[in-house]
């Protein structure tokens, strides 16, 4: 029987769109979403991704797809990934899409519910993973059913992946696909989390998709010192090593460089800005030669626009002494940076290395990244978005944009995969919950990207 959501939604799709969703699907994209909040996988002992990974595995046995084309494998017994493919003509090579299992911690008491537990209230499904990205691995999930239940015939397989450890942990899921069994997940193009739709007070603006991202690279800084007794204090103290490096490391500013995906997001953003000066100042940024004079004000204006413009180092942790009565023999800071597509992390550090100009500092890398070059914006991918978009939301404008964050579309770009973050489930811009307290989505605004992801699939494959 359907429920009382699926049959709302159906009627808001039916009037808004010219081909309604598939009623069933509704229903099997709510439950596997459901089922898939209400399973714990955090990367922590009460967390298992692999029950996430058998549980969709059992759906799509359901569904009649082959065991051969299901896969649930990885490399510790809680943190398996599940692949399965819907096999098309060949004509094109694969269309990889893309989801984690994994959530981040959620404390019941840091809660006003139960995080794994599924809630619907007030038009809104709550958990933790409703937005990130538990939405995302329940509707490409149901869609890939929903296709292979009416027969369709893509011109390229669909490999869906649904993995482990995006969120932090030792077993990245993409990672160790890429590197030990390439062909499961090998693909022309592949679809990700990382691009939303953006609404203010319910008014729909536009569409991301995430076609690069910085990459996340720590530091660790370290002072040193022999230490001694605090009754007789020396200037040479490792703690104000630290100290004076940090002041002036928070003054760093690196240089300013805006990529295609960039100046593409200023040029289309600055139509939606009520103050005119801040719409000027992102058409002058985003020109060949930028303006000064703008990029400072949007810089000074938006750490937002300021972390799209450029690298940025940030200390995020401390530790540092013994004992309460005696000099400090270490004194450490972790250091945050995210540095833009094209930069090279060795020359983060040096820039660093430079900014603190003390020996009594040493900087190190923290497991070093690997950058990862933009998506190019080709019109197959982006006629698509496009389309789709403009078919469901008139009126809605596609934005390319970078994300400030990190996916694991990094790991896909650097196996010479082009991924693009493109979710259509819409958020208000001043409510994103994701990693935090109460984490939520809007009832129809899933099942809206629901049917965005369906029909965007279809157009990528036929």
């Amino acid at each position: 029987m359907r429920t009382p959501v699926a049959i709302a939604c159906s009627i808001v799709f039916a009037l808004a769109m010219p081909t309604a969703p598939s009623a069933p699907n509704d229903q099997r994209a709510r439950d596997l979403f459901k089922q898939l909040i209400e399973i714990n996988t955090t990367d922590t002992p009460a967390g298992n991704v692999t029950k996430a990974a058998d549980a969709v595995a059992e759906r799509l046995k359901a569904a009649g797809f082959p065991a051969a084309d299901i896969q649930v494998l990885g490399p510790d017994p809680k943190k398996h990934n599940v692949v399965a493919r819907l096999r098309g003509s060949g004509a094109k090579r694969p269309l990889l899409l893309l989801a984690h299992l994994d959530v981040v911690e959620a404390k019941r008491e840091d809660w006003s519910f139960d995080p794994f537990a599924f809630l619907e209230k007030d038009g809104f499904f709550y958990g933790r993973g409703t937005s990130d990205d538990k939405a995302m691995a329940s509707i490409l999930t149901a869609n890939l059913i929903r296709l292979k239940e009416e027969g369709f015939k893509p011109n390229r397989d669909l490999i869906l992946a649904l993995t482990a450890d995006e969120e932090g942990g030792r077993f990245n899921g993409v990672d160790w696909l890429v590197k030990n069994h390439r062909t499961l997940v090998d693909a022309a193009l592949a679809l990700n989390e990382g691009g939303s739709g953006q609404m203010k007070n319910g008014k729909y603006l536009i569409n991301e998709v995430q076609a690069s991202e910085k990459v996340y690279q720590d530091f660790r800084l370290e002072s040193r010192n022999p230490g001694g007794h605090s009754s007789r204090p020396i200037r040479d103290n490792a703690i104000y090593h630290l100290a004076d490096g940090l002041a002036k490391l928070e003054r760093l500013d690196f240089p300013t460089r805006l990529g295609e995906v960039t100046r593409t997001y200023f040029e289309r953003m600055a139509a939606f800005q009520s103050d005119a000066q801040v719409a000027a100042d992102m058409r002058a940024a985003a020109q060949p030669e930028p303006d000064p004079q703008a990029v400072a004000r949007l810089s000074a204006g938006s750490s937002y626009f300021n972390a799209l413009m450029r690298t940025t180092c940030v200390a995020t942790r401390l530790e540092g002494g013994h004992a309460n009565n005696a000099l400090p023999q270490i004194a450490a800071a972790n250091v945050n940076c995210r540095i833009l597509p094209g930069e090279a992390p060795e020359a983060v550090k040096q820039k660093i290395e430079e900014t603190l100009a003390d020996r009594k500092i040493n900087v190190t890398f923290v497991d070093k990244a690997t950058p990862s070059a933009p998506s190019p914006l080709t019109p197959e991918v982006m006629t698509a978005i496009e389309s789709t978009t403009k078919t469901m939301w008139p009126g809605v404008i596609v934005v390319p944009m970078m994300g400030t964050g990190a996916t694991d579309g990094l790991f896909l770009r650097n196996a010479a995969i082009p991924t693009y973050g493109i979710e259509g489930i819409f958020y208000e811009i001043d409510d994103n919950r994701a990693h935090g307290r109460d984490e939520r989505i809007g009832v129809r605004q899933y099942f809206e990207g629901l049917e965005f992801q369906y029909r965007l699939i279809k157009a990528l494959s036929q």
